[in-house]
Parts: structure tokens; C-alpha cells; sequence
């Protein structure tokens, strides 16, 4: 549904969001290889707030100099 990799220098930070079946999704935020954030959310409208979250800090970062691993 929702996946990106950035990278900056030495650091990388990845977003993932994923359904999974009738379990809902599964929210993940990743810095540097190390979880920061490993939800699972059953609610669509949390998963929503979530997914815009992720969309405003990937667009602040690529503002500042970030790049899309592809």
C-alpha cells in the first residue's frame, strides 16, 4: 500500500504500511535498520492519519536533500 526507502548520507529511514488479510494493517517505521515504530492498527482512520504523517515527513525530508531508494 504505502512503502518508502530514503536515504542521506549514512542514514536511511524506511515507511511501510501493509494489509494484511482481515488483521488489519501494519505500520512500520524504520531508522536506520532499527525499528522506531511497529504498529498494527485495526482502524482505517488511524492507518489514514498514519499514512499522512508519513507522506508530510517524507516531502520535509526530500525538501532537505533526502533520496528516494528505489
Amino acid at each position: 500500500m504505502f512503502s518508502m526507502i530514503l536515504r542521506n548520507d549514512t542514514s536511511t529511514r524506511r515507511y511501510s504500511i501493509g494489509q494484511l488479510s482481515d488483521a488489519g494493517w501494519e505500520v512500520t517505521l524504520e531508522r536506520e535498520g532499527e525499528p522506531a515504530r511497529h504498529v498494527w492498527y485495526h482502524d482505517w482512520h488511524r492507518v489514514e492519519r498514519t499514512l499522512a504523517i508519513f507522506r508530510l515527513e517524507v516531502s520535509e525530508l526530500t525538501a532537505r536533500g533526502w533520496q528516494e531508494v528505489h
